[in-house]
């Protein structure tokens, strides 16, 4: 089987990626996996790179996520919310 664009998304936009932001969020995205379909915008548009695919669909590295709400914002089929998040801070 061929590997398409859709296969594989990288894990990191920046080489040099060295700070681990997920400490600032107060809030953090979650994805309603049968609302999801796959349009990849949030991994498009988020700051962190923090959107990743895994074979059930997308998820969110929160050890990079500053809970900005910018995918929850973007995701045009309303599939991302953003929750208060009580693990931080």
């Amino acid at each position: 089987m061929k590997a398409t664009s859709q296969d594989f998304i990288p894990h990191m936009r920046c080489p040099l990626r060295t700070m681990n932001t997920g400490s600032w969020r107060s809030q953090r995205p979650v994805i309603e996996p049968g609302q999801c379909n796959r349009c990849l915008l949030c991994w498009i548009f988020c700051p962190e790179g923090a959107i990743r695919k895994n074979p059930e669909g997308l998820i969110v590295d929160l050890e990079y996520c500053k809970g900005c709400g910018i995918c929850a914002h973007e995701c045009r089929k309303g599939a991302i919310t953003m929750v208060e998040d009580e693990g931080v801070l």
